[in-house]
């Protein structure tokens, strides 16, 4: 681990993909005057944070990773500790660890008009100071739990999946699941024979779809290790993914036929009780919220040993035994675990950010968060927001959205680097005109029109998570540099 000066050229918050992508990008460019800081005290992410049983990508491997660093997958979907050792091999080839401050929370991010450089707070007090900031913490990264009445107050052992406790031993116990999305569908499945008793508490039903995982025969896996082979699977996958914005952009008739029916056929044919199968059914457009890819999950509801609780008969409060339902069923429990989602749209950015003449990001985006190509702000020269507002993907890899970023980001550096001006920064009216067409082109999708509240948007009511429309196209966006959209200063 490095001990860098009190200042660097580059500072990137977040050692996750875009983290790590940066770095990688910065490195093939010559520039190795950066650090990588980091709250936590070990580097890689989602996938070296999120160690929930099932954890597991929903976006083919080969697809969900850097471009330029394939990498001998096992199987079709890779699983947790598949996705680590991906990820650590990363940090690995490129040493990034030497460029790596642990557990180093920003506290508050300053520009300094006079310097003309970025001033970072750690919580400690600590200060460093950049002449580019990299914000990749992620919106996956501030996971949320709801003020149900004595929380607190319960006495057994609760926890996010986002936090699990990998030393607790949930076997024979009995175990509470509030929450019913992508983490739930995952955790759900892997303990259900395992625990006493399992309660899933469910606001509302998500569309669930068969997950085609295949597990790679040695042969297979030796043909991927030829890069043009490996490549031909990237574009196969890709392609057809992409084909996805058709329904959820432009025709809710192909989205019904090709995704509803067979989301349609699994519930039916998984689940036989009447008033069970009535509970997991939706009552909006599927895609409206996030679609959930599982062969397991409606077995593990219909166990036994397993009550889903529905919206009918959520939770009233916790207490010290467990929760008691609004139905007035008292249940103990031994543990809960909130699979109760992120603050990914108006928490986006968890720390302070203070641009020109001391405006807040937070009052910049009080509205609802907004970015020139979901990545930079005006008023805030020199700063870039990996995976920023309207850079979600529902169709495809996160990481594609991300090294696209990267063309973007890398141009805007360079280009202050090799000219005769120190910073660069979008203008106001270039940011204006790209979002009311991104949100303009919203309302055609599904994540807008589809009849559902989701994590997708902000309190404003503003689809925030979700770019509308092909990644294709985000990313000749993003390789089209528009210098009459910048201040180059």
């Amino acid at each position: 681990m490095t001990n860098p000066s009190a200042s660097v050229e580059v500072a990137i918050i977040g050692s996750g993909f875009g983290g790590l992508c940066a770095a990688i990008n910065l490195l093939k460019r010559g520039i190795d005057d950066f650090v990588i800081l980091e709250r936590r005290h070990f580097m890689g992410g989602t996938w070296f944070q999120n160690r929930y049983p099932g954890a597991a990508v929903d976006v083919q491997s080969a697809l969900y990773s850097l471009a330029d660093e394939p990498y001998d997958w096992r199987q079709l979907f890779a699983e947790g500790d598949e996705l680590r050792n991906y990820t650590q091999a990363v940090i690995d080839k490129y040493q990034l660890a030497a460029k790596t401050r642990l557990n180093w929370a920003v506290g508050q991010a300053s520009w300094c008009e006079e310097s003309e450089r970025w001033q970072l707070a750690r919580d400690s007090g600590e200060q460093l100071d950049c002449r580019f900031l990299i914000n990749a913490t992620g919106p996956l990264s501030t996971p949320v739990i709801p003020e149900f009445p004595g929380r607190e107050t319960f006495q057994g052992a609760s926890f996010h999946t986002n936090d699990w406790d990998t030393d607790y031993d949930h076997r024979g116990k009995r175990v509470a699941v509030i929450g019913s999305g992508a983490s739930a569908a995952q955790v759900i499945p892997a303990i259900a024979d395992e625990v006493s008793e399992l309660h899933v508490f469910q606001r509302t039903p998500h569309w669930v779809i068969p997950r085609p995982d295949y597990v790679f025969k040695p042969w297979q896996r030796k043909l991927l290790q030829k890069r043009g082979c490996y490549q031909l699977l990237r574009k196969v996958i890709y392609w057809a993914l992409e084909g996805r914005v058709l329904g959820f952009k432009y025709s809710k008739t192909f989205l019904n036929l090709v995704a509803r029916s067979r989301a349609m056929k699994l519930l039916k044919r998984q689940v036989l009780d009447d008033t069970l199968r009535a509970k997991l059914t939706p009552d909006y457009t599927i895609g409206c919220k996030r679609i959930i890819l599982s062969d397991t999950l409606y077995p593990a509801l219909t166990k036994a040993s397993t009550q889903l609780h529905d919206k009918n008969d959520g939770i009233a409060r916790i207490t010290e035994q467990g929760i008691v339902t609004t139905q007035g069923q008292e249940i103990p429990l031994d543990l809960i675990v909130y699979s109760t989602g992120f603050d990914a749209t108006d928490g986006l950015i968890s720390y302070p950010v203070h641009g020109r003449g001391g405006v807040a990001l937070r009052d910049k985006w009080q509205t609802y968060p907004r970015a020139y190509l979901g990545t930079t702000v005006p008023d805030f020269p020199n700063l870039f927001i990996v995976t920023g507002p309207n850079t979600g993907i529902g169709h495809t890899s996160a990481l594609f959205i991300i090294e696209s970023q990267m063309n973007y980001i890398m141009n805007c550096i360079e280009r202050v680097r090799s000219g005769d001006c120190r910073t660069i920064e979008v203008k106001a009216d270039a940011e204006s005109r790209y979002t009311q067409h991104i949100h303009s082109e919203m309302e055609r999708t599904v994540w807008k029109s589809g009849g559902c509240n989701s994590w997708y948007q902000s309190k404003s009511g503003h689809v925030i998570a979700m770019f509308p429309g092909f990644s294709f196209t985000y990313r000749r966006w993003t390789r089209n540099f528009r210098a009459a959209d910048h201040h180059l200063s």
